[in-house]
């Protein structure tokens, strides 16, 4: 699922960078002090091998491989004095670095 301020957030980036869609490719990669790390890129394009997820006028593009480490996960953003950005509430995570950037399922 997607909350109210990450897809806000979406929509302003996608005006300010002249994307022109809400196509996101949303995927995990190795990466990080734990060990995988969450990627997210305006894309058009996908594969076969990919599944889409349309949530709340979002178009979701996530590789087979992705899926299977952020299957129920909350995507949400946080306007903070320091750490401005995307956070994911995911339920399969069982440890994360320290700063936050990355996790461990």
């Amino acid at each position: 699922s997607i909350t109210s301020e990450a897809l806000a957030k979406l929509q302003e980036m996608s005006v300010a960078l002249g994307v022109g869609h809400l196509k996101v490719r949303l995927r995990v990669i190795g990466g990080g002090c734990a060990g995988f790390s969450y990627d997210m890129a305006f894309e058009e394009t996908s594969t076969d091998m990919d599944e889409i997820f349309i949530v709340d006028g979002v178009t979701f593009i996530v590789d087979q491989l992705s899926l299977q480490y952020i299957d129920g996960t909350q995507i949400d953003y946080e306007e903070r004095l320091f750490a401005s950005g995307f956070k994911f509430n995911n339920p399969n995570v069982t440890s994360n670095c320290g700063c936050g950037s990355s996790f461990s399922v």
